[in-house]
């Protein structure tokens, strides 16, 4: 998982400065969590990625942006309340989804919306 600052959101997910149409940057889909250090859900959703990051590596990125530090970049997805999760498809406009999901409701966002199944776990055999 790694953290974004505006500048590196411009350079991986989209830039909002030079494209007034959705133009994704990335290789491959990803999911962005909105998220601030005080917030309690914040901190439920915050394990359940980073276990989801590691299942998923290789298949789709993970990234945090904080939102008490990356004021422009919330504001400009209109983030009202966190946590804020931003599924971002490799060819179709992001989808945000506002509270802390369960696990499960990541992986069917991740089928449904980011079209990734779950990856076989390595360790059944």
């Amino acid at each position: 998982m790694e953290n974004l600052t505006k500048e590196t959101f411009m350079k991986k997910v989209f830039n909002f400065d030079d494209n007034k149409e959705w133009k994704f940057e990335g290789d491959k889909p990803c999911v962005i969590d909105f998220y601030a250090d005080w917030c309690g859900p914040c901190k439920i959703v915050a394990p359940i990625l980073e276990e989801l990051s590691n299942e998923y590596n290789g298949l789709i990125d993970v990234y945090k942006v904080n939102t008490e530090e990356e004021n422009e970049l919330a504001a400009a997805f209109g983030i009202r309340s966190i946590p804020s999760v931003l599924f971002v498809p490799k060819d179709e406009k992001p989808q945000m989804a506002v509270g802390a999901l369960p696990k499960d409701g990541f992986i069917k966002a991740f089928k449904d919306v980011l079209g990734v199944d779950q990856p076989v776990a390595a360790n059944l055999y």
